[in-house]
């Protein structure tokens, strides 16, 4: 177990903010995680639960405790017409992704390069290219901090949509997930309609893509659009794409007939939200040392030393030119402390 006091957060979140801590605890082992919630005292208050720092955007030194999983670890169950993987939290998501194609285990090819770790898939329920993880999340496990107790949620009880969960919630900061259990099947369902997959897929003569063809040419299209945070500092998606009523819907599609959109159900449509910003003139531009990216209009980055107040105000630009020229509030997806 690690434990350090007014501690740098720089390497801990993807944006590359300079930023430090009060106390930064990182535990391997649930035991040391059950010891960890109760050995905090009132002084150790208020707590910020990280993984791998890809969704979070740091605008001041936090005057608290911030917790880290490195607990790892992945065990199988089979069960009719699939696999149930266990996963430890401090495992990295990608790695896992592969993991699971390679030994001919679907559901997670979609979400193939989505930065971070286990636990912050169930906290964020991520999602790309037409696939969200609560469809394959099967079971959360996690320690409950005012208790120190084990804890087990069903997806049902989780309560998950549109990049949202419990956990960020009414249980946000009450518990620290120690694994996440995903059912995934033992049979390929390709899903290619969402974004550039067939147009990728074409390129290379694939028709009938296998599960690791599919997952390469989504680790394609997403290098090949999003900078890397080692380069430029980003948190990937920096807004959450807007879902809005089929009347807005009718109204913008008879002004912009070319609009990009996704049904969600009968009276609801999205309509891609790094579009907008780019119909306001956003993308590759730069506000000061924050900038949006020139591939991807939905990155915000950090062209090098920004403060996260710099990225704050580039994206309060952003969304009041979005809501004066569509009407659309466009909400960040970036935890913001």
């Amino acid at each position: 177990m690690k434990d350090f006091r007014n501690y740098s957060l720089t390497q801990h979140n993807t944006f590359g903010i300079s930023a430090r801590c009060s106390r930064f605890i990182e535990f391997s082992t649930v035991a040391e995680a059950k010891e960890t919630v109760k050995s905090l005292k009132q002084t150790d208050m208020p707590l910020l639960i990280i993984g791998g720092g890809s969704n979070l955007l740091l605008t001041k030194d936090f005057q608290g405790t911030v917790l880290h999983s490195a607990i790892k670890g992945i065990s199988t169950t089979f069960i009719d017409g699939g696999v149930l993987v266990r996963v430890a939290s401090g495992e990295v998501w990608d790695d896992i992704v592969a993991y699971c194609v390679q030994n001919g285990w679907f559901g997670m090819e979609n979400l193939s390069l989505i930065p971070g770790e286990v636990g912050a898939t169930a906290v964020q329920n991520i999602g790309a290219y037409g696939s969200e993880v609560k469809d394959i999340i099967y079971k959360v496990e996690a320690i409950e901090i005012a208790t120190g107790k084990s804890c087990f949620f069903t997806n049902e009880e989780c309560e998950y949509s549109y990049r949202k969960s419990r956990f960020k919630k009414d249980w946000k900061d009450k518990y620290i997930i120690t694994h996440v259990t995903y059912r995934l099947s033992t049979i390929f369902n390709s899903h290619l309609e969402y974004g550039n997959i067939r147009k990728e897929l074409d390129k290379e003569g694939i028709e009938h893509p296998t599960a690791m063809q599919l997952r390469n040419a989504i680790i394609r299209i997403r290098e090949d659009k999003l900078p890397d945070p080692k380069i430029e500092g980003n948190a990937g998606s920096f807004f959450m794409n807007p879902v809005v009523s089929m009347e807005k819907f009718n109204e913008l599609l008879a002004e912009y007939p070319e609009m990009p959109h996704y049904e969600v159900d009968e009276n609801h449509e999205k309509i891609p939200a790094g579009w907008m910003i780019d119909q306001c003139g956003w993308k590759g531009k730069s506000l000061g040392r924050a900038g949006v990216h020139s591939k991807q209009a939905l990155v915000l980055v950090n062209k090098g030393g920004a403060t996260g107040n710099d990225i704050v105000c580039l994206c309060d630009h952003i969304r009041k030119d979005v809501q004066d020229k569509f009407g659309i509030d466009i909400h960040p997806e970036v935890n913001i402390i």
